[in-house]
């Protein structure tokens, strides 16, 4: 079973940058694909970034060019580079991994929160 931990989380005034972490307790390369999720207060949780096995990456429209999805296979951490954020981008994000035998298996991580003050 897969274990996620994330970090770097915190407050952050609109206009400025974090950088999430997710480190993973098995090779980040042997998983299918990885990806932040979010989810503020009163919505339903979405896919922001994705990486697949092969280093292609997808973004929801609201982040492109401000977001930037990454994976270090030598530290076995994804990352997520967050620029220019609003506080549209304020919610709990989390990472998950996903590896496909015969169906998907979803991983997660405990999320970590993001608030961007206007």
């Amino acid at each position: 079973q897969a274990q996620l931990a994330e970090s770097g989380g915190g407050l952050v005034q609109a206009g400025g940058s974090l950088t999430l972490s997710c480190a993973a307790s098995e090779r980040v390369s042997s998983f299918n694909a990885m990806a932040w999720y979010r989810q503020a207060p009163g919505k339903q949780r979405e896919l922001v970034a994705l990486i697949t096995k092969g280093g292609n990456t997808h973004y929801i429209d609201s982040v492109k060019g401000r977001f930037t999805i990454s994976r270090d296979n030598a530290k076995n951490t994804l990352y997520l580079q967050m620029n220019s954020l609003t506080p549209e981008d304020t919610a709990v994000y989390y990472c998950n991994a996903k590896t496909v035998v015969v169906v998907i298996n979803d991983y997660w991580g405990q999320g970590t929160q993001v608030t961007v003050s206007s």
